[in-house]
């Protein structure tokens, strides 16, 4: 895809972007990889920089970000735990963020996509770091080292939120943060989302401080993002 030329840098923080592309206020961020597209998303040159639309309809972080995510702590040196990788979308544009001098630790157990992760991300981004490992099995995670200052879960699994929380156990610093997707349906199909919502974020409980709860719709249906912050092993 041609790379374009945009003049309107409508809103700045530390993290992200927001880009005027086509006519409407896009999220972005900037490439680690210059010239490196991993889902066909539309680069924009601005100011020396390049910057990669991030697409709310293809990653539930840029959804919650265009929702309105009140704390967003991953910046420029931060280290992540990814939980469920998958083709490494999400995990693209956190490494953009935390740039050179922060990493992203980025578990995927399922080959298919985990090849594809390993083709269009990991190769090409020296601050991601592939484990293709099962997410029920964090002792087996040997190439993290020390703290993680961010766990992200994002894992369609019915105990997705205890595997969640045995990772922070062993990898989130005290003091971090948890983004962690419910995807409701891989819960339980038979209850009302809301409930399951509810009954999910009491699990995190009294490991963790809650924050926010976000209904990612329209972007994605009986999905919610949570985050909260961690205070330790009981």
């Amino acid at each position: 895809m041609a790379e374009t030329r945009e003049n309107d840098l409508v809103e700045e923080s530390e993290s992200v972007f927001w880009l005027k592309s086509e006519g409407q206020k896009r999220l972005a961020t900037i490439n680690y990889v210059e010239g490196n597209q991993v889902y066909g998303e539309k680069l924009i040159k601005k100011g020396g920089d390049e910057y990669r639309i991030w697409d709310p309809f293809r990653s539930k972080l840029a959804a919650a970000l265009t929702i309105g995510l009140e704390i967003f702590p991953i910046k420029s040196g931060t280290k992540v735990l990814y939980l469920g990788a998958s083709t490494g979308t999400t995990v693209s544009h956190i490494s953009d963020i935390v740039g050179y001098n922060g990493i992203v630790f980025a578990v995927e157990h399922a080959s298919r996509v985990a090849r594809d992760f390993l083709d269009r991300v990991a190769s090409f981004r020296p601050n991601v770091v592939p484990i293709l490992q099962d997410a029920r099995q964090p002792k087996n995670y040997f190439s993290i080292f020390g703290k993680v200052d961010v766990v992200y879960a994002d894992i369609a699994q019915p105990d997705q939120t205890e595997i969640t929380i045995t990772n922070c156990k062993m990898y989130l610093k005290e003091g971090g943060y948890l983004f962690l997707v419910i995807k409701t349906r891989s819960i339980d199909v038979t209850r009302a989302p809301k409930k399951i919502i509810e009954d999910e974020i009491k699990k995190l409980e009294p490991n963790f401080t809650f924050i926010q709860n976000i209904d990612l719709e329209p972007y994605d249906k009986d999905h919610a993002l949570v985050v909260a912050k961690y205070l330790g092993k009981d």
